[in-house]
């Protein structure tokens, strides 16, 4: 049996309010940081926080900007089934891509869509994040090792067999890839800082 109109509604708003919280600017601020959409990237995620070299903050705002993912894919799936879950987890992965209070620009998705991997699937998560480590330990590159993960996701929601996350995997996918457009440029030109050197958007 399919979503009412209104559950859809519902997962949608929910989900997307969820993913608009910015937990980066108000960590950030609440560390007497300033506004972390002067500097660097000008981007509100856990990578651009970290330009500020404030560890602690930015593992808070990665942690945070996952469970923000995570938790409206859990809550709604438990609610009112598993469609609700991917269509309130998609949200949220919006909702931190394009947040209405930040004039719709928030940060780059990465931790927010494992987050709601996570929440969905949890073996789907740890493959992402096994990957993501893996990349990470061979080339030290952190916008490669998450370029690379979000396309091996969809492959191993089929492989894990849940087709259903296919699709939503895919989106994300190529999603992460168009707000890694930058990124990509500069790994063409072999010109993509290392992990501990990162100076770029």
């Amino acid at each position: 049996m399919g979503l009412s109109a209104a559950d859809m509604i519902i997962a949608l708003v929910f989900g997307y309010l969820c993913g608009t919280i910015p937990f980066g600017l108000l960590f950030s601020r609440w560390a007497g940081l300033g506004d972390i959409r002067t500097i660097g990237s000008g981007n509100i995620g856990a990578t651009n926080v970290l330009r500020t070299g404030n560890k602690k903050i930015a593992a808070l705002t990665l942690l945070c900007d996952g469970l923000k993912g995570m938790a409206p894919a859990l809550l709604l799936s438990w609610l009112y089934g598993p469609q609700a879950g991917i269509l309130g987890g998609l949200a949220a992965f919006f909702g931190h891509l394009f947040p209405m209070w930040l004039g719709f620009k928030g940060g780059k998705g990465v931790a927010t869509s494992i987050g709601v991997l996570f929440g969905l699937f949890w073996p789907l998560g740890l493959v992402f994040v096994a990957v993501w480590i893996a990349m990470a330990a061979v080339f030290r590159i952190s916008s490669l090792s998450a370029l690379t993960a979000s396309a091996v996701s969809p492959l191993a929601a089929y492989l894990l067999d849940r087709a259903d996350l296919v699709l939503p995997a895919a989106i994300m996918a190529v999603a992460v890839f168009i707000t890694h457009r930058a990124n990509i440029r500069r790994l063409l030109k072999g010109e993509e800082p290392r992990i501990g050197r990162s100076k770029h958007a």
